[in-house]
């Protein structure tokens, strides 16, 4: 090998090292950890990620359910359908 085609492999091979890790910054791929051969499991953080999406989406629910039995308690009061009632009679 001449020294020309030595520094076009290293260069090849840090480029690729490079890709990879950006790779795996941007996308969560963990190709970096599949190259040194570490057992890991590519859709932990996706467990982990939907478990918290769920959770704040649990939580939302619950905020709503709790803004429409509120909206139901002022509907159903009788002084409400009064007022209701006294409105139409001024317009």
């Amino acid at each position: 090998m001449t020294h020309t085609e030595i520094i076009l492999l290293v260069t090849a091979m840090l480029g690729l090292g490079l890709f990879c890790h950006y790779l795996d910054a941007k996308y969560q791929w963990q190709l970096s950890a599949w190259f040194y051969g570490k057992p890991v499991n590519p859709f932990k953080k996706a467990q982990q990620a939907n478990a918290q999406t769920t959770a704040q989406k649990d939580g939302e629910i619950a905020a709503l359910k709790e803004r429409i039995a509120v909206l139901e308690k002022i509907v159903t009061e009788p002084a409400y359908e009064l007022n209701q009632e006294l409105s139409k009679l001024c317009r």
